[in-house]
């Protein structure tokens, strides 16, 4: 396997797990990075690996989706829950302010700082479930906490459970949402990436191609085996990991 190959396969691993899981993806790339003497993926490439994560999303809750569609009260409430980031993403976008905090010493407060506080989350008691107590407060709060998400290193998927479960809703109800609300962030994160890539007039080639397929894979194993997690086990595996790699980042920004 070419290098450029093995390059691929390690983002869209990076991309399939990480989305979708409460740690953070920008400190994985990060260290991907480094290990790859500052690799940097193309637009063309970030975009098709966004786009790999957002057919299997739709692909797992295509019913669940489908039933959303005829419920205008759950499609009102994805919709607000989605609209604070949409908003804050495009200002962070238009002008360029992601970019600017998405240095290592950030990413590594960050990671450790949202994991602490996936922790005491992840205490709360359950009284809450998708289906029966999903309304337009708690929808919207949950909405507010993601734009968090934008802070390179907090994840978006650890910042929505951590809100969700501040809220005292189920692990695997917290995950749900999690995933569900990550379709506009996806779509959003996609069409930004590919309206990038027409400008530097990017060609699609068989490498892009394969980005999208491994990233859906991946993607897809992710969602179903972490929702089958979050009914058995609590997120301290997640937590643990994430002081980990706070450390590991640590050590390469002060020593």
């Amino acid at each position: 396997m070419s290098l450029i190959y093995l390059q691929t396969l390690i983002l869209s691993l990076i991309q399939g797990i990480s989305e979708f899981i409460p740690v953070s993806s920008s400190a994985h790339l990060v260290l991907f990075s480094e290990i790859f003497n500052g690799y940097k993926s193309s637009v063309l490439m970030d975009a098709s690996l966004h786009l790999g994560s957002l057919i299997a999303i739709i692909h797992y809750f295509l019913r669940d989706l489908i039933n959303f569609s005829n419920n205008k009260k759950i499609l009102n409430l994805l919709f607000v829950g989605s609209l604070p980031l949409i908003i804050a993403g495009y200002f962070f976008y238009e002008y360029n302010i992601y970019e600017n905090l998405r240095n290592i010493e950030i990413i590594a407060w960050s990671t450790l700082f949202f994991g602490v506080l996936l922790y005491f989350s992840d205490k709360i008691v359950i009284s809450k479930s998708f289906e029966k107590d999903l309304n337009l407060k708690n929808i919207f709060t949950i909405g507010l906490v993601q734009i968090i998400a934008l802070i390179p290193g907090a994840s978006r998927a650890g910042i929505v459970i951590t809100g969700s479960r501040f809220l005292n809703f189920n692990r695997y109800d917290a995950a749900k949402i999690s995933f569900i609300l990550s379709i506009p962030a996806l779509l959003g994160a996609s069409v930004l990436t590919l309206k990038d890539s027409f400008v530097k007039e990017e060609m699609i080639n068989s490498n892009i191609i394969l980005g999208i397929i491994f990233s859906y894979v991946f993607s897809y194993l992710t969602i179903k085996y972490f929702l089958i997690y979050t009914k058995n086990f609590s997120m301290n595996i997640f937590v643990i990991y994430r002081v980990l790699l706070s450390l590991i980042l640590f050590y390469f920004i002060y020593f």
